[in-house]
């Protein structure tokens, strides 16, 4: 009898024997004893379910997304702090200002227009180039350069740490959501402008993959209705000569920096047409860069300033309308170039 116990005993799998001996200690029988180890008793803990351990996440309900630290949710603060505001003056005004005249050689207009008026405002411009920001901020008035932030587009300036804080630092850029309306965007950007910050917006939401601006949304136009702010348009032209998007080295190029008459929004009107207003304020600032400034106004009042969009032609007519002419310094003269128009 006590061989077959002994037979059976042997035939027992190894993980059996390996399972009881990680329990305790066994008594000669075999049988367990009642004490287990410290150790034990811990992983025992670690597998068990609540409220022993840690409760599961239903599988039907969905959790919730953590606070993400970039794009919109990015907490800009930082860059507006007096040491940073300082040197970010520092670097504007002694590296950005000193480029933007050597590569872009910026002609102004209309900055007469600026002097008696009361900040904070929203600089409403076209947008060609990765250089229109730097250009915009170094040709600005002493007054409004320093206490100005620019929104950016969350979703390429605000994609990775490196770049959030680079912008931030460089061109006190916020996040600002071009694809919908976000309501953090609005609200950040509504509340530098009521602490006096001034804001640059570009209306089109990204630069012209053509050289022909793209439709203006109404981001600027719904914060000057928000906050009571006025709305200057400003005419960045030729800089899609220097960098245009998808270009590679930069090239030195012959600029205006056009401003226009501060616009409010008339009583009643919605931010859509209000919108159209700066959009053709801007038509009319590229047409007098074209023309003069009385054709410009003429054609304004008349209602027959050319489109910001450009011509419906083909694209390659739409191309050699924007084509630069040399000049003879060597650079790039973007005033000799004229859309043909019809003899009478």
């Amino acid at each position: 009898m006590s061989k077959i116990r002994d037979t059976s005993r042997s035939l027992r799998s190894r993980r059996a024997v390996r399972t009881d001996a990680s329990l305790g200690d066994t008594a000669a029988g075999g049988g367990r004893v009642g004490r287990l180890r410290p150790s034990v008793l811990a992983a025992r803990a670690g597998r068990s379910s609540f409220p022993l351990a840690a409760p599961t996440w239903p599988g039907s309900v969905p959790r919730p997304a953590p606070d993400p630290e970039l794009g919109v949710h990015y907490d800009t603060a930082w860059s507006r702090r007096y040491p940073v505001r300082l040197a970010r003056a520092m670097v504007l005004d002694n590296v950005t200002r000193p480029l933007a005249r050597l590569v872009a050689s910026p002609e102004l207009r209309g900055e007469e227009g600026l002097v008696d008026l009361e900040a904070p405002v929203i600089f409403a411009a076209n947008h060609a180039s990765h250089i229109d920001t730097p250009l915009l901020l170094a040709c600005l008035p002493l007054r409004f350069r320093h206490r100005t932030a620019v929104a950016a587009a969350a979703d390429y300036f605000f994609d990775r740490r490196w770049k959030a804080d680079a912008f931030s630092f460089l061109l006190g850029a916020i996040p600002i959501e071009r694809t919908k309306v976000n309501r953090r965007s609005a609200d950040l950007a509504a509340e530098l402008l009521d602490d006096d910050w001034n804001l640059v917006i570009f209306p089109e939401g990204g630069r012209s993959p053509d050289g022909w601006a793209q439709e203006f949304r109404g981001g600027a136009a719904y914060l000057a209705a928000r906050t009571g702010r006025p709305v200057v348009p400003v005419h960045l032209g030729g800089t899609r000569h220097i960098l245009p998007k998808g270009g590679g080295t930069p090239r030195r190029t012959r600029t205006t920096v056009t401003f226009g008459t501060p616009l409010w929004p008339a009583e009643g009107e919605d931010a859509r047409r209000f919108g159209s207003r700066i959009e053709a304020a801007v038509a009319t600032l590229a047409n007098e860069s074209t023309t003069d400034w009385w054709t410009a106004r003429k054609q304004a009042a008349a209602g027959t300033t050319p489109s910001l969009q450009g011509p419906d032609v083909a694209t390659w007519r739409r191309s050699w309308a924007l084509a630069p002419a040399p000049d003879r310094g060597g650079d790039t003269d973007v005033d000799d170039n004229r859309w043909p128009r019809k003899e009478h």
